[in-house]
């Protein structure tokens, strides 16, 4: 391949496009809107990552004039270098020589220019890391070929799109898919919902949109009981989608809904359009008979999976839940056993017990503390809040905290549930 380019074809009516056809197309990083985005989103997704209680948006002003040291961001000389570090390693700028001027230039719309000149050189590979919140991300890196084989049968599944909406990130794989190689291998508007209410952001689709969300967002977006305007289309991934909220949305006029399962590890590998279905997958994979590694028909790429897969056909399987003990929250893998830990960190805490509750695309976590000083009241309850807002990322902040003399058990002894309920001192 030719830096990223690909011949992809083009057909159908006016500003309707779909795959295959017959003109080449840039690479994604020459769409200066969809690197852009790109960068500003890694930028600002590695911000929270270093600063767990900042919040949601640290990047309110995401104009290419933003400065990321003192004067804009507050980035200070380690955070500037983890941020650089972060970029040269997602676009391997490493491979063109030109990573050194991140520290040099200071602002946003120079580490575009940056990242760009870089990609020029070499686009071949990008590197994503795992959502998940165990304190270490891992570094999974793609081919860039491999990764615009997957958008290229996506689109065939799609069918025509007219544009894309977005309200997800672009640097995490799944946004990259669909808001960085889709948009521009099909030369369609991509547009950035977030900031808005999704079920806002659902009423604006005309014919012919495709909206990318996770699987919370849609839950949001079937509890307004918004109506689509016909032909409109959706893809969800990072979860499953509860079935009542799939039935929802279709029943509220949804087109579409693709559901794309897959991982930061092997990008996607099956999908499937309802939530009584088993998941397809891509022809281009191959799972061991046992369900527990995934391999490349076309290269030597291998993945032991993070799931118990169940193959009932060599094309077709079922998720039964993960391997790892994760829970999705927001999209994110989350780590109760890990969140516990930290909260046991504290000097209060004498235990701690974290566990999720809600349903599918509500999903959130909730603390049981046994505190060191049983007679600790409200200062101390307040103090433990806050102090894990600020060494939890947003996902894993636990929304309902219970305060008891000792965790949950059976009478044979086991850890048991209890419920969400918010103890009056951690309101």
């Amino acid at each position: 391949m030719d830096r990223g380019r690909r011949r992809i074809k083009h057909s159908g009516a006016a500003g309707m496009t779909t795959a295959p056809a017959d003109i080449a197309t840039p690479g994604w990083w020459q769409n200066r809107s969809i690197l852009g985005r790109f960068v500003k989103d890694l930028v600002e997704g590695e911000l929270q990552r270093l600063r767990p209680g900042a919040g949601d948006a640290l990047l309110k002003d995401r104009t290419e004039n933003l400065e990321i040291g003192p004067a804009g961001l507050g980035a200070d000389s380690l955070e500037l270098i983890t941020l650089a570090t972060a970029l040269t390693e997602a676009l391997h700028l490493h491979r063109s020589g030109v990573e050194d001027l991140l520290l040099a230039r200071r602002q946003l719309s120079e580490w575009i220019d940056i990242a760009a000149v870089g990609l020029s050189h070499y686009a071949e590979t990008v590197t994503f890391r795992t959502s998940g919140s165990t304190g270490q991300p891992k570094p999974c890196q793609h081919g860039l070929n491999r990764l615009l084989e997957e958008t290229e049968h996506l689109a065939r599944i799609l069918g025509p799109v007219r544009r894309i909406v977005s309200l997800v990130p672009s640097h995490h794989i799944y946004g990259f898919l669909f808001t960085a190689l889709l948009p521009q291998q099909l030369g369609i508007p991509i547009l950035d919902g977030r900031g808005r209410l999704p079920a806002r952001v659902a009423a604006d689709l005309r014919s012919g949109d495709l909206l990318v969300g996770v699987p919370e967002l849609w839950t949001s977006v079937a509890q307004s009981g918004i109506r689509f305007a016909p032909g409109v289309r959706a893809v969800t991934s990072t979860g499953p989608l509860a079935l009542e909220v799939f039935r929802a949305l279709e029943a509220q006029g949804l087109d579409k809904i693709l559901e794309v399962y897959g991982s930061s590890e092997t990008a996607g590998i099956g999908w499937r359009a309802s939530a009584d279905e088993p998941y397809q997958l891509f022809p281009y994979w191959q799972l061991r008979a046992d369900g527990t590694e995934i391999s490349h028909t076309g290269s030597s790429l291998a993945v032991a999976l993070q799931d118990k897969i169940h193959l009932l056909s060599p094309g077709q399987f079922h998720v039964a839940g993960r391997l790892d003990g994760a829970v999705q929250v927001g999209g994110v893998n989350v780590f109760p056993d890990r969140v516990a830990a930290v909260l046991r960190l504290h000097p209060g805490v004498q235990d701690a017990a974290v566990r999720s509750f809600g349903g599918p695309g509500a999903l959130r976590l909730k603390a049981f503390i046994v505190p060191r000083d049983k007679a600790a009241g409200p200062v101390f309850a307040a103090e433990l809040r806050d102090w894990a807002e600020t060494r939890l990322s947003i996902p894993e902040c636990p929304k309902s905290w219970t305060v008891g003399e000792a965790l949950p058990r059976t009478p044979l002894g086991k850890a048991a549930d209890w419920h969400p309920l918010m103890s009056p001192e951690m309101r």
